[in-house]
């Protein structure tokens, strides 16, 4: 596994524990939705993370960008679909997301590192 990609899931692995150890009710049911949001239902799994990557970019979150890369990457998206997602996203958040395409295109660089 990439260094990046690795730092990063551990990073988020450790933080989601202490956060989830809190035992707050609202913190729980807003984590869970999130992860019933992106299982499969009418749409698939992969239109879902390719949909929160364009949401993800256009609030400008990298965290959030990066963990929809990685789940759209073991999901099957091509580098080809991930950047045209990615030109949706900058259409519409503009260019003040051009950074958060350039980390973007980087972590999904070392997604396929670990191959």
């Amino acid at each position: 596994m990439s260094k990046k990609v690795q730092e990063f899931n551990e990073y988020r692995s450790k933080m989601n524990e202490k956060i989830l150890e809190t035992d707050n009710k609202v913190i729980k049911r807003i984590f869970n939705l999130d992860t019933n949001v992106y299982a499969a239902g009418h749409l698939p799994v992969k239109t879902k993370e390719l949909l929160g990557l364009v949401a993800s970019t256009v609030l400008r979150c990298d965290d959030c960008i990066a963990y929809h890369l990685e789940t759209a990457y073991k999901n099957g998206v091509t580098k080809e679909e991930m950047m045209e997602t990615m030109s949706v996203a900058t259409l519409v958040g503009g260019t003040i997301v051009i950074p958060h395409l350039r980390r973007a295109v980087e972590f999904w660089e070392a997604l396929e590192e670990q191959e």
